[in-house]
């Protein structure tokens, strides 16, 4: 496939064209949130596989870039080097030691493949907007901040590419859905980085809850967690003063922190790697080599969007999906401060109500919704309680659990383990870059699981219950709420 056949217009780029508690194997709530297990990576798949076979023809294989080379990036350049329908033509990082490895590795790992020592046909770009203008590129893989997302897949978008993107693919329910329009009106096709939908065990659990199997879902817990975790990491303890975890431990939202500048380091873009979030000095707790975790930045609202990045993104889609409003969203979200329920709840059409917990425990402790014995373990999935019993989709933390036991029977699981590495979210993409249908998780979805976190985010800002209307996007008698549907760029950039 070459990306010369694409309708984009690149010339649509210049807008932006400028100068440039224990119940984790052990492990405590503080301890498991601050490990990279929080953030999943996507497949790993070594690069070897032409060697058996032969690469496909240059004109069958999709050609592909990748934009930001970081721990999530490099998980994502393994499993594009390692599939023989993809050829990695360009690494983009504004930290000049990450592009160039990304760069790097994969001509190491081509020349191996293909028997040619000194094999160079990989470039290695500073700003992604270089890469984009290739003529030559069909798709991008994107694996930025959460505050480029948007922006980033756009541009893409406008210029004729397909996407795929890591979650949350927005940091505003405003831009959530431009990038939706941007990608139907550009024809494109999109995939959000929320690979556990497409592991075997979980896609079955989603369906039979979906199909009914658990009868009315009457409750869903997933977690939410508190910045404390995070905010608890050896990287903070230069900046305790700045931080202040005793005051800002507690909160459910991420805050914006006044840090100290530091001198960039040597190689590293500081303009383009903040892009069109506001300006702030360098602070190596953002952004550092070598990595510090997958998403060392989510804590600052002006880079991203702390539980919606490191979990509750994943927690969304694969809830939504089972409940079967992927494409919609809550009608309520219920502050505890009103004192219905002991922790934030969100509340759809049907009745079904989400309730988010700090840690699984409180489904027991606080709701009494599952029996005292019950296993619940891991994280990027939920707990379903209907009228028939319960059920996990939970990953990274065991076997999919519930009862009765004849709803195992009847969902006729061939394994209830959850094996994150059978999941076919790339080759999912792959597929529908080739044939142009939808893939699993699609613009629109994409955008309702990130708005479900962001929205969730709105109302513990607004510390009051709020109506949401999931057809026009608004909330009904709050303008305050209202206006933290979107927030403004950095100039020059513009969506």
């Amino acid at each position: 496939m070459n990306a010369k056949t694409h309708s984009g217009n690149t010339s649509d780029l210049n807008a932006n064209l400028q100068p440039a508690r224990r119940s984790r194997g052990g492990m405590t709530r503080r301890q498991w949130l601050g490990s990279a297990a929080v953030v999943a990576l996507p497949t790993l798949i070594p690069s070897g596989l032409f060697a058996s076979s032969g690469p496909p023809a240059p004109s069958n294989r999709i050609t592909v870039g990748l934009i930001g080379n970081g721990c999530m990036g490099r998980g994502h350049l393994n499993r594009l080097m390692g599939d023989r329908d993809f050829q990695v033509l360009g690494v983009c990082d504004p930290d000049r030691i990450r592009r160039d490895e990304g760069k790097g590795r994969v001509e190491a790992a081509y020349a191996a493949d293909r028997d040619k020592p000194g094999y160079q046909a990989c470039t290695a770009y500073n700003d992604y907007r270089e890469l984009l203008a290739r003529t030559d590129l069909d798709a991008v893989v994107i694996a930025t901040p959460d505050h480029w997302h948007t922006m980033q897949s756009v541009d893409a978008v406008k210029a004729g590419k397909d996407v795929y993107c890591e979650k949350p693919i927005s940091l505003t329910v405003d831009e959530g859905r431009r990038l939706v329009q941007a990608v139907r009106r550009y024809g494109r096709i999109f995939q959000t980085g929320t690979q556990y939908r497409s592991i075997p065990a979980i896609r079955q659990v989603c369906n039979f809850v979906r199909d009914g199997g658990l009868g009315k879902v009457k409750h869903v817990f997933a977690l939410w967690s508190t910045l404390a975790g995070g905010l608890s990491a050896p990287r903070f303890a230069p900046y305790a003063a700045a931080i202040d975890i005793a005051k800002n431990g507690a909160s459910m939202v991420p805050l914006a922190f006044d840090l100290p500048g530091e001198p960039t380091p040597e190689g590293l873009d500081w303009d383009i790697w903040t892009g069109p979030a506001p300006a702030r000095p360098y602070n190596p707790v953002y952004h550092v080599n070598p990595i510090p975790g997958v998403v060392p930045w989510c804590f600052h609202e002006d880079f991203g969007a702390a539980s919606v990045t490191w979990h509750h993104s994943h927690s969304a889609d694969v809830i939504q999906y089972a409940l079967g409003y992927e494409t919609s969203g809550p009608v309520e979200f219920i502050h505890p401060s009103d004192g219905t329920y002991p922790t934030l709840t969100c509340r759809y059409e049907n009745g079904t109500l989400l309730h988010l917990v700090e840690h699984w425990g409180q489904v027991k402790s606080l709701y009494h919704a599952v029996p005292e014995d019950a296993r619940l373990d891991g994280n990027f999935g939920g707990v379903f309680v209907g009228e028939r019993g319960w059920l996990t989709s939970m990953s990274a933390g065991g076997p999919v659990t519930g009862g009765p036991e004849e709803i195992f029977n009847e969902m006729k699981m061939s394994s209830r383990a959850v094996n994150i590495g059978e999941n076919d979210h790339h080759a999912n993409w792959l597929n529908c870059i080739k044939t142009r249908q939808q893939p699993s998780c699609s613009e629109e979805l994409g955008h309702r699981g990130a708005s479900l976190g962001h929205l969730t985010i709105i109302a513990y800002r607004r510390a009051k219950t709020l109506t949401w209307d999931p057809q026009s996007e608004k909330f009904a008698g709050d303008e305050a709420a209202n206006r933290l549907l979107t927030r403004p760029k950095r100039p020059p950039w513009r969506l």
